[in-house]
């Protein structure tokens, strides 16, 4: 029986999911990142109102296990904090190599991450005389 809750504040519904290869090309070609110690992102604005996550988790994290943890960490870590990160934009997060990955320092880069490339996006172009 399926049930017809209302979206919980604390969901992660398959729209905020970037699948798609074209998707992902789409948001490395415009070269807007940030990073550091913990997680390098790239992201772009979108015509969708929402916030997509993409996730990029190389085998320099070790076996399928440790890079499973690692995507379920960051994918809770986006879940808790939607309501902090900008409306409008895809991110693809790609983490760095560390020793034991947080879901505390997660969070922490993935939104003050996500709200420095928002700035940049919504900064005007300055125009050079």
């Amino acid at each position: 029986m399926a049930s017809s809750q209302p979206e919980s504040e604390f969901s992660f519904p398959s729209a905020c999911r970037i699948r798609s290869g074209s998707d992902f090309d789409r948001v490395y070609a415009e070269k807007q990142r940030a990073g550091d110690d913990v997680l390098l992102i790239f992201g772009m604005p979108n015509q969708l109102g929402i916030s997509r996550i993409g996730l990029s988790v190389s085998k320099k994290h070790g076996n399928a296990v440790q890079r499973n943890r690692r995507k379920r960490l960051l994918r809770e870590a986006f879940r808790l904090s939607r309501k902090q990160i900008p409306l409008g934009f895809d991110f693809v997060l790609i983490p760095r190599v560390v020793e034991t990955p947080t879901l505390k320092g997660y969070r922490s880069s993935l939104i003050r991450l996500t709200k420095k490339i928002a700035r940049r996006q919504s900064a005007p172009i300055k125009k050079v005389d």
